[in-house]
């Protein structure tokens, strides 16, 4: 006899895991350019980001595939492919991770979040993002320290690299703007549910 009340052979209905995607405690900090929600230089700077990650992989990937071409058919290699594929790997990884938490989709653990009420979720990410901004504004610091005292240049290509480090600098910059707008959303949804009651 068992004790489950399925039965044995029927199988396991499958949950929808599209509970687990959408978070709506989170829907109000959330940049959707499809539905026009978030600031509208938000929505256009992430969109223009986008448009610059497929640019970057395009010819990163051409970069490579050239290099590869030479080596195999002609038994010869660009020296310039490699250090322009290190640069744009560079500012595809920095790019990437702005654009990734302008739609928030950076890996998180949000199984408590979800279940909490709105106000409480929103204290969560008042913390969260004050911890961000906090990381941003130390690493934006040491990206001045770095562009400010680099000199040097490529060996190949003779780009400068203070080049290269602008794209973390741009990266922590928008991560940290976007981190301080959301605070003031989760401000507001905290004081209006205080309000409520």
């Amino acid at each position: 006899m068992s004790l489950s009340s399925t039965p044995p052979n029927s199988p396991t209905p499958i949950e929808d895991p599209s509970v687990y995607l959408d978070d709506p405690n989170r829907k109000l900090l959330e940049i959707d350019t499809d539905a026009r929600q978030g600031p509208a230089l938000f929505r256009w700077l992430t969109l223009g980001m986008e448009y610059l990650i497929g640019a970057i992989l395009v010819a990163l990937i051409v970069s490579v595939s050239c290099n590869v071409v030479g080596r195999a058919l002609f038994n010869y290699s660009l020296p310039w492919a490699d250090e322009l594929a290190r640069m744009l790997f560079i500012w595809l990884v920095f790019i990437g991770a702005a654009a990734a938490f302008s739609r928030y989709e950076h890996i998180a653990v949000d199984a408590l979040v979800r279940r909490l009420p709105l106000r409480l979720a929103h204290m969560l990410y008042l913390l969260q993002h004050l911890i961000i901004t906090g990381l941003m504004v130390v690493m934006i610091w040491g990206g001045y320290q770095v562009l400010s005292r680099s000199s040097g240049r490529s060996a190949i290509m003779d780009v400068p690299l203070s080049f290269i480090s602008l794209s973390l600098v741009l990266c922590v910059i928008f991560i940290a703007v976007v981190a301080v707008w959301r605070m003031w959303v989760s401000l507001n949804v905290i004081r209006h549910s205080e309000r409520e009651r």
